[in-house]
Parts: C-alpha cells; sequence; structure tokens
C-alpha cells in the first residue's frame, strides 16, 4: 500500500484526487489537508509515502513546504500553473500534474511513484550508495568513489575519484541531507566534499584530493571542528 496525503487549498480538486485514489486499490488516502501548516502537523505525527501537492496556495506555496522538509515523502505536484516544472525536477517531484488532468494521466504518475518505491526499497537501502540521474541513465554511485560535489545553478556536478564528472539535476541542498554525515562535510555554498578525501586546510581553502575547494565563513568552524580539532 502506498500512503497519500493530499494537500491543496481548493475543496473541488480534494475530492476529485480523494476519488481518483479510492479507485485504486494499492493506495490508501491518509488525509486531506487546506494548506501546508495543516500538512505539516500531519506529517509530524503519520508516516506519508506520497504527498499529492498543490503549487499555488495562500500564505505558503507547495514548493517552499517542500523545502522545509528535512524528510520528504515521494512528490506529485497537482497544479494550473505550467511555469513551476523546472523547479519541480530540482526538487526530484516524481511527475507534474498540470489541471485539469483526468484519470488515465493521474494513473501514469502514481505507476512512476511505484517504480521509484521499488528501487527505493531494493537499490536505496544500500546506504554505500547513491543513485545519480543524469541525462537518460541512473548511475548507481558508491560513496567511496565521490570525491567532491559541487553546485552549478539547478544541476550538481559529481566529481569521482576516477576523474569523471556526473551532471545531475538537483539541489545541493537536498544532497546535503541527503547523504551520510560521518562521510560528507559541506564546505561552501557550492561544494560538498568526501571527508576521507579532505587533507589540509590552506587559509580558507580546503585540500581535496589535490584539488582546493573554497571554505566558506558559515561552514568554517564546523570543519575545524569536525576535521582539524
Amino acid at each position: 500500500m502506498i500512503r497519500c496525503l493530499v494537500v491543496d487549498d481548493e475543496e473541488l480538486a480534494r475530492a476529485l484526487l480523494q476519488n481518483y485514489v479510492a479507485r485504486l486499490p494499492h493506495l490508501e488516502l491518509l488525509g486531506c489537508c487546506k494548506n501546508p501548516l495543516e500538512a505539516m502537523a500531519f506529517l509530524q505525527q503519520h508516516p506519508v509515502d506520497l504527498l499529492l501537492l498543490d503549487i499555488q496556495m495562500p500564505e505558503l506555496s507547495g514548493t517552499e513546504f517542500l523545502r522545509t522538509l528535512p524528510q520528504r515523502p515521494l512528490v506529485i505536484f497537482t497544479t494550473a500553473y505550467p511555469d513551476y516544472a523546472l523547479e519541480g525536477y530540482e526538487l526530484d517531484v516524481v511527475d507534474y500534474l498540470l489541471k485539469p488532468f483526468g484519470f488515465e494521466r493521474f494513473m501514469q504518475a502514481v505507476g512512476k511513484v511505484s517504480e521509484r518505491l521499488k528501487g527505493k526499497n531494493t537499490i536505496e537501502t544500500d546506504k554505500e550508495f547513491i543513485l545519480v540521474k543524469s541525462e537518460h541513465r541512473l548511475h548507481r554511485l558508491r560513496y567511496e568513489e565521490i570525491v567532491y560535489i559541487e553546485g552549478m545553478r539547478e544541476y550538481v556536478a559529481f566529481h569521482t575519484h576516477t576523474g569523471a564528472r556526473i551532471l545531475s539535476l538537483r539541489s545541493l541542498k537536498q544532497l546535503e541531507a541527503e547523504l551520510p554525515t560521518d562521510k560528507f562535510i559541506r564546505l561552501h555554498k557550492s561544494y560538498i566534499a568526501a571527508i576521507q578525501h579532505i587533507t589540509a586546510l590552506e587559509g580558507n581553502q580546503v585540500l581535496v584530493a589535490g584539488q582546493k575547494l573554497p571554505l566558506g565563513a558559515n561552514y568554517r568552524e564546523l570543519v575545524l571542528e569536525r576535521l582539524f580539532g
């Protein structure tokens, strides 16, 4: 069963999604929330696999709400506005349903969720790997292969020990929450480095596998305490 939560400020939209969810036996609707604040309180009490999330809502948008969550369920955006597609990809949402959408399109999105959950239950449970989507490939990248990760606007670049660079459409902030803290550390607003490859500190730069990376003022104290204390 895929446990779902609907978050939408429009009553008709909530009713439609409730109907769609009820028609699929492998979905379980845990609740419907009128705004992100209700959803925040709900998520603190109930584990959820899938958010069916509107974007344009009063006080807090769906994208702003997602960025506040330290642990995100899988997300399908449901919105009347096509302008947020790129931001949706940056937030790694499963699908983007443009209102009005029919039941067949909804089923396609749920199918993607099922496939994502299968992958999560097999590959991602192995803590020595991270799944990295790049172009039309899904890489299983071992933590020990990663030297550092560079933020490049809406992309990140994984720099590996072989010298290869893998580009992926995701955010550095999301990766910081996902990667194990005993293996990686944030150095700068644009860099995360593998701790095992950090060898020296030179002023406001850190030597990572022979490469000098900047050390941001906001991260200096933590780096000094954890690595050079």
